[in-house]
């Protein structure tokens, strides 16, 4: 009889173990899908928000008259 009782202790421990067990992997499903969703997000607005390089200004164009370049 005591053994029985002991088996049967045996087996609701194993029991909650087991769905605790079941309900952390979830959980860690959970936060892994939410952490890549947030690496993703601050991809995309830092790519918004900082340009991808600097565009490099016009060289300014102006009229030089060629008596200006000749000079005796």
């Amino acid at each position: 009889m005591g053994s029985l009782f002991v088996a049967l202790v045996a087996l609701v421990v194993a029991a909650v173990a087991y769905a605790l067990s079941r309900r952390t992997a979830r959980q860690l499903a959970q936060i892994t899908e939410m952490y890549w969703q947030l690496k993703f997000d601050h991809g995309e607005l830092k790519a918004k928000v900082a340009p991808a390089a600097p565009v490099a200004p016009r060289p300014q164009e102006t009229f030089v008259p060629l008596t200006q370049l000749k000079r005796p």
